[in-house]
């Protein structure tokens, strides 16, 4: 049982909670988070104030939070329906597709005649059937899709009127793709082939961890999450200069979901990675994953504008992409953050076997999804995946490396950055106005030999009238 609600903190709670709301009708889901929590504090009786927080860590993607809540919800109150909707969606994002369809049956079963409610069930239904056909047929000695593509044979119509790839990129064919997708044109499905093809040769040879020398006299562009916001990307290089071999760059993972032009903006950055592969370096993020292209849209967008194939394709090549770069020695790049357990060497990194799905556990989960916490030891990520990490365990990290600093992304900041542990620790976000509704700014970091990092922010510049999310799945909708 919980405390006792006396009719004065009842009172006081339901004013946190209307907080709570009018912030959430704002977008501004922290502060939300924060009032409800208010609430609960002087009330934890009630299954609204928990499905409603799950619902506020749901919109900052801390789905762990989120499940935790909505069962609680649910156990406060087992026919309040909404928490068995928000549960079965965090379940959901989690990948955990049978957990997910278990509570969409409860919900069809309370709702029978619920259009809404039947549609998430099928579809939810849906991919588990669709999993469970794939692990069926698949074969450990299936060729790679890459090794059974003759893209050469694929013949180009007079009428198209895109750019032409030859055997080997040069930056004539990069700035006229950068435009002709810019015109939202479609690039021939031949060079998307061939494109994809030659980003695999070229990853294939790189370690899980890439080091990177910046000379005296020379800087490093470091970029973080993009998220398909090509035009915000292309503003980018008009500040800051494109890629080149006396600019170069390092983007930090999540080129795709969420923005509705994830396909011209990832491949934007491949064909800048095949020009210029040494001044030019692509990580891996948590959305570089199936799962995540699933729900948040980028499968979505590939297959109407070309096929499953195609995406079939990217998710290939997404395997391949370097979980970690090491810069001069003194700074390391994640996407995610640091680890459930001390003592990781930069070579553990390196040797990483990156060519997969993420586990759910261990070093490249970890790479991929954990975060930051003000409080020192490690606790559970409200993400519900990875784990998160505090000061002291920077620190620790650095020293037994012998590094300086730890560049990591995966979360958007207000102004674009932010510099925690000390000065040990910055998180770097490019995607600015995430979403077309956050209204952060975004920024890059500028590192010179000397590895001390200046920063460069900017604001989101217009983009044609496709909203984001456009391609995602329907499940992003919770109730």
């Amino acid at each position: 049982m919980g405390k006792e609600v006396t009719e004065e903190s009842a009172k006081k709670a339901e004013e946190y909670k209307l907080t709570a709301n009018d912030h959430f009708a704002k977008q501004k889901y922290e502060p939300a988070v924060e009032y409800y929590t208010k609430a609960i504090e002087l009330n934890d009786q009630s299954a609204v104030y928990f499905s409603n927080r799950a619902f506020a860590y749901s919109k900052l993607e801390q789905y762990g939070a989120a499940l935790e809540d909505a069962s609680k919800a649910i156990e406060l109150d087992p026919k309040y329906i909404k928490a068995y909707y928000r549960r079965g969606s965090a379940y959901l994002l989690l990948a955990r597709y049978k957990d997910a369809l278990k509570d969409f049956k409860k919900v069809v079963t309370i709702l029978p005649k619920n259009a809404e409610a039947q549609e998430k069930f099928k579809s939810c239904d849906k991919i588990v059937r669709e999993i469970a056909f794939e692990q069926a047929i698949a074969t450990e000695d299936e060729k790679p899709l890459s090794e059974t593509i003759d893209y050469q044979s694929i013949a180009v119509a007079p009428s198209y009127d895109g750019p032409h790839l030859n055997e080997t990129i040069d930056l004539s064919f990069v700035q006229q793709l950068v435009q002709y997708l810019k015109d939202q044109k479609k690039l021939h499905i031949k060079y998307v082939y061939q494109m994809l093809i030659n980003m695999k040769q070229l990853l294939c040879k790189l370690d899980s961890l890439v080091s990177i020398e910046v000379p005296k006299d020379h800087h490093i562009n470091i970029c973080g999450d993009t998220h398909g916001q090509y035009y915000d990307l292309l503003n980018i290089f008009e500040i800051n200069g494109a890629p080149s071999e006396s600019n170069p760059y390092l983007f930090n993972g999540d080129y795709v979901d969420r923005g509705s032009f994830s396909f011209e903006l990832v491949t934007t950055l491949f064909a800048y990675k095949l020009l210029y592969p040494n001044h030019v370096h692509l990580m891996r993020g948590n959305h570089e994953t199936i799962n995540m292209n699933r729900m948040y849209g980028f499968e979505g967008e590939v297959v109407q504008k070309y096929s499953k194939k195609v995406f079939d394709l990217f998710t290939e090549v997404f395997n391949w992409l370097p979980l970690s770069a090491c810069i001069n020695k003194k700074v390391i790049i994640v996407h995610g953050g640091l680890f459930s357990k001390d003592g990781v060497k930069v070579e553990d990194i390196r040797k990483i076997n990156r060519n997969r799905q993420p586990p759910d556990e261990g070093l490249m989960c970890e790479l991929l999804w954990s975060d930051p916490s003000p409080f020192k030891g490690r606790s559970p990520n409200k993400r519900g995946v990875g784990v998160a990490f505090g000061p002291d365990v920077t620190h620790n990290f650095l020293k037994d490396n012998n590094l300086e600093l730890v560049i990591r992304s995966h979360e958007v900041k207000e102004e674009g950055y932010l510099v925690e542990a000390d000065g040990k620790l910055i998180t770097i976000f490019s995607a600015p106005n995430y979403c077309d509704s956050v209204g952060n700014k975004g920024a890059l970091i500028k590192l010179g030999h000397d590895m001390k990092p200046s920063f460069v922010q900017f604001t989101a510049v217009p983009h044609p009238p496709v909203k984001p999310m456009a391609y995602a799945s329907n499940f992003n909708m919770f109730m």
